[in-house]
């Protein structure tokens, strides 16, 4: 009875088209982006204003429901979904979607927190700026959904996650009043730095509706290379070259293991496939502020330098746009190669950059050992020092089975990851998938902290319930 009288309240505040009941109408918002988990709801709200989105909380406050933030849901870590309880609500951005101003001057925007990446780049572009953030998922994904995450993508190396993209941020809080910190100033230093609490804390805190972001010049060009390598210690050796001599021209630097460029041409042999049969490719990106000429002589120079030290063992240079874009897509489509051969246990983790080579060449021999003959799918953002570590099953082992054995999976990389210094989540969050792990491999005084936070500032609970702690 309380639940109908709470949903008719939400109905008289948003209007009966945005309040949904129905089990065809919440499914979307339910299902997991890898289709592996389907919680329940009690209804999915969806609010068109701050406004709204103020009423919305102040009435799941008063009823005591529990409140699910959503953007685009393409998280991987089960943060933007319901647990399988039913007892809270959804709450979807994706009606807050304008561009609120554009300031070309001040190189900053300020857009609604469900506006979509994409939609965001092309604003930028619009006025001759660049917003740098780039990642498979931005034709679908939300900018609040990336600044809940603090999601990372291919441009970290010259741009940073997406904490360093965020000037200022709107937020309405669990207790529905709205902290408006939309200010485009690079200094101040008025206080904590209350921006940096919710960016990264997945809507456990608030919920983020509205962000000021950091825009840049548009490059005079963009030079794509892919290099084959025969180890990760050379990919790192070429690393090294690349920015001793290209400095922040340098924008992106993929490594792809031999085997996930076999995954993709095995499912998607559209797409080029260069020098088939190395061990190790280097996906990288130069941007010139200069001219097309000054990029293409920078990278055949560093490319030339790495050929003479025999660090590389053969390289392509794109020339146009269109083979720029056939390089990207072959790094793109590797989750989707991933995907369409079947299920695998994924590792989305970082490191010091300096140890990224040691890291795989220790832990694969441990996972070979205690599961014979799996398949290491290991790609990512090597100039940031992320990889994304997946492990898929032998041959003749079923995706279900090898699926029972992710515990003791994770056991081997996470402790391996943590050896090394460094982190069991670098750019997809913990929502509830990592939630376990978070609590292994953290400290007492930081769980403490953070617990002490979400008391402070979510004092009923409301927020995301069971997610990061």
């Amino acid at each position: 009875m309380m639940h109908t009288g709470f949903l008719d309240h939400c109905r008289q505040l948003l209007g009966d088209a945005h309040v949904l009941t129905g089990e065809a109408d919440m499914a979307p918002f339910l299902r997991d982006w890898r289709g592996r988990f389907t919680g329940k709801a009690l209804a999915v709200l969806r609010p068109g204003s701050v406004q709204e989105v103020v009423y919305a909380v102040r009435a799941c406050a008063d009823a005591r429901v529990p409140i699910v933030p959503q953007g685009g849901n393409t998280g991987l870590v089960l943060g933007s979904v319901p647990d399988a309880g039913g007892q809270a609500v959804v709450l979807s951005l994706a009606r807050l979607n304008k561009v609120r101003a554009v300031d070309p001057l001040n190189r900053t925007m300020t857009v609604d927190a469900g506006c979509i990446l994409q939609a965001v780049q092309d604003a930028a572009a619009a006025h001759g700026c660049l917003f740098p953030l780039s990642l498979a998922a931005e034709g679908s994904c939300t900018i609040g959904g990336n600044l809940s995450t603090n999601a990372g993508g291919t441009a970290v190396l010259r741009y940073g996650n997406t904490r360093e993209l965020c000037l200022g941020l709107e937020v309405v809080t669990p207790q529905g009043d709205i902290w408006s910190g939309l200010r485009g100033l690079r200094k101040d230093n008025t206080g904590y730095d209350l921006r940096d609490l919710f960016i990264g804390a997945e809507g456990t805190l608030g919920i983020i509706t509205g962000a000021v972001l950091k825009l840049f010049p548009q490059p005079k060009a963009s030079i794509t290379a892919l290099a084959a390598l025969a180890s990760p210690a050379d990919a790192l050796r070429l690393l090294s070259i690349m920015q001793d001599r290209c400095g922040a021209s340098l924008t992106g630097f993929e490594l792809m293991s031999g085997f996930c460029l076999q995954l993709v041409h095995r499912h998607f042999p559209q797409l080029p496939q260069p020098f088939p049969g190395h061990a190790q490719y280097v996906l990288l990106e130069l941007s010139s502020s200069e001219s097309e000429a000054h990029a293409v002589a920078l990278l055949e120079s560093a490319i030339g330098a790495a050929l003479d030290a025999a660090v590389i063992q053969d390289a392509v240079v794109a020339t146009s746009v269109a083979q720029s874009l056939a390089l990207w897509q072959v790094r793109e489509h590797i989750p989707l190669a991933q995907a369409a051969d079947g299920k695998n246990i994924k590792h989305d983790i970082s490191l010091p950059v300096s140890a990224i080579a040691d890291f795989i060449g220790h832990t694969e021999p441990l996972l070979q050992h205690a599961f014979p003959a799996c398949q290491l799918v290991c790609f990512g953002h090597l100039g940031d020092g992320n990889l994304h570590f997946n492990v898929a099953p032998p041959p003749g082992i079923s995706h279900e089975d090898f699926l029972a054995s992710q515990e003791a999976v994770n056991r081997v990389v996470h402790d391996n990851v943590v050896a090394y210094g460094g982190s069991i989540s670098a750019e997809h969050g913990i929502g509830a998938l990592k939630r376990d792990e978070l609590a292994r491999y953290k400290s007492p005084v930081e769980l403490q902290m953070m617990r002490a936070i979400k008391a402070a500032l979510d004092p009923l609970g409301i927020m995301n319930p069971g997610k990061i702690l």
